[in-house]
């Protein structure tokens, strides 16, 4: 899709929105009307627009029936537009936007692959979390993959201590000391841990971090949680 072509469509589903009160009833003529079934292929950005709409509606396990009557548009003419044989007005567009709960500028951009590298920068303050007068947190693992493995970057301050209750059953902790000293507690058991040593244990039972240090401690902590 060439620049040029999505600033078009962009500037089009703008001036759409500037109504604060769109009435379909008030486009009737333009909601009911397609271009003319087309031999061979469409344009690329329409192609990319037909497919679009199949993918979302395969992702809600719809049928065209079902979005025929949510959308108003016919089955046969969405089954059309889905193979790319026919290119929604802008009208229609709007139709099937609403049916999928999603503004026209939705509809029309295409979803982009995930990155393959997926970073996060040392000043994004929404992994950060928890910062008081016993430890600052920061979580460095994606946000996502919260009760799957989280990795966090822990900051014991002077006579700091992470207290931490059970958690769910096989849940273990990897701990690795950047600077400082700490003890660990795991249950009824301890051990002290200085730069460059590491230790795991269970964390499905009461455990604790203790900074040990005159100074602050510096952690690398990973959870892992037992699949079910």
């Amino acid at each position: 899709m060439s620049a040029s072509e999505l600033q078009y469509i962009k500037l089009d589903i703008q001036e759409m929105g500037k109504k604060k009160s769109v009435n379909p009833a008030a486009f009737s003529s333009e909601l009911e009307s397609f271009s003319s079934p087309t031999e061979g292929k469409l344009e690329p950005l329409h192609e990319q627009i037909c497919r679009r709409i199949r993918e979302l509606r395969k992702k809600k396990n719809w049928t065209l029936e079902q979005l025929a009557s949510l959308s108003g548009v016919s089955r046969s003419m969405l089954s059309q537009i889905e193979r790319a044989h026919a290119n929604p007005t802008l009208g229609v567009a709007f139709r099937i936007a609403q049916a999928f709960g999603m503004t026209l500028g939705e509809l029309v951009e295409t979803e982009q692959p995930p990155p393959r590298i997926d970073v996060i920068r040392a000043k994004d303050n929404t992994q950060l979390f928890r910062d008081d007068a016993q430890c600052r947190i920061r979580t460095l693992s994606p946000l996502h993959l919260e009760k799957d493995v989280e990795f966090y970057e822990v900051t014991l301050k002077p006579g700091g201590i992470l207290k931490s209750a059970a958690h769910f059953d096989g849940t273990r902790e990897f701990l690795t000391i950047e600077e400082g000293a700490a003890r660990v507690t795991s249950g009824d058991e301890s051990c002290d841990l200085g730069e460059g040593d590491s230790a795991h244990y269970r964390a499905d039972i009461p455990h604790q971090i203790e900074n040990l240090a005159a100074e602050r401690t510096i952690a690398f902590l990973v959870e892992i949680y037992e699949r079910n």
